[in-house]
């Protein structure tokens, strides 16, 4: 870990990007006791306060909005935070999952072998022949809106980028010495799976994992601003894109660039920190 920190930090954008993803984990961690309001309390907004600029007072406590208020009421500032927690909590519950299920369709296309191995990835062909807005705008219309829906929608989306992944690496470290070696010795295909194959195919798939976070926040934001994410109650990115867009040509602009310009920096830092990562763990991308 050392020796990897200290080659990510020769890149001064990546630590700033890290950093700055570093603020935005602990600001959506810490929500609720640092957000000015509860987005989520209904007894703590009033109609009185829409569509408030930013820096005005509010009519019931007196206190500034900083970055004024949407159509509802809601505190800019809170929704935001508020809203890059649901991004980030659906990016990254949905990556995980995704990973488990491309991990274990690739890992066993490569060991297997044979008719399996052609089964599985021409299924994993036949996700990736479709765009993957439009996988996750069949699966919303289907199950309905909610954030568990956006979760499964990702999840459908995304594990088959990790199969692919992962059983190109096993096939290139199966034909490897050491595991010549582990079948030699008669190891069982389990060891020999998760003690010798697996962890030498991780750090391609890290950073796959990485950068398709960025990914899995930018299309939870489109399909809440599409209307078909979270609930229309909840403070998504998306969302508050979306109910801002009419209020353009008005001069309320606050109320979508400002969570546009939150949305934005959010996935250059994941991006940043990714394409980083990737450069230190690839051996062939070092100068």
């Amino acid at each position: 870990m050392k020796d990897f920190w200290i080659e990510y930090s020769e890149n001064k954008i990546a630590v700033l990007a890290l950093l700055l993803l570093s603020i935005i984990v602990f600001l959506v961690v810490f929500a609720p006791w640092i957000t000015p309001q509860n987005p989520y309390d209904l007894n703590a907004i009033s109609i009185l306060n829409s569509n408030l600029a930013p820096g005005e007072i509010d009519l019931d406590t007196g206190k500034p909005f900083y970055l004024g208020t949407d159509s509802q009421g809601r505190d800019m500032l809170s929704a935001i935070i508020y809203g890059m927690r649901i991004s980030l909590f659906v990016a990254i519950v949905s990556t995980f999952f995704a990973v488990i299920i491309g991990i274990t369709v690739g890992i066993t296309a490569a060991y297997v072998g044979g008719r399996v191995e052609t089964v599985l990835m021409r299924l994993v062909d036949f996700i990736l022949s479709f765009p993957s807005i439009l996988v996750a705008l069949v699966v919303l219309a289907i199950l309905g809106t909610g954030v568990d829906k956006v979760i499964l929608s990702l999840i459908i989306v995304q594990w088959a980028y990790y199969a692919r992944t992962v059983r190109g690496s096993a096939l290139v470290e199966k034909n490897r010495e050491y595991m010549e070696s582990a079948h030699s010795q008669g190891l069982p295909h389990l060891r020999i799976v998760f003690r010798h194959l697996l962890p030498n195919c991780l750090p391609p798939l890290i950073v796959i994992a990485t950068i398709q976070v960025g990914n899995a926040v930018a299309t939870e934001a489109t399909l809440s601003f599409l209307g078909v994410g979270v609930p229309i109650t909840e403070p998504s990115l998306g969302m508050l894109i979306k109910d801002g867009y009419e209020y353009m040509l008005s001069g309320q602009t606050w109320i979508s660039i400002n969570p546009g310009i939150a949305l934005l920096i959010m996935i250059v830092c994941i991006n940043l920190v990714g394409d980083r990562v990737r450069d230190v763990l690839n051996p062939r991308l070092k100068k």
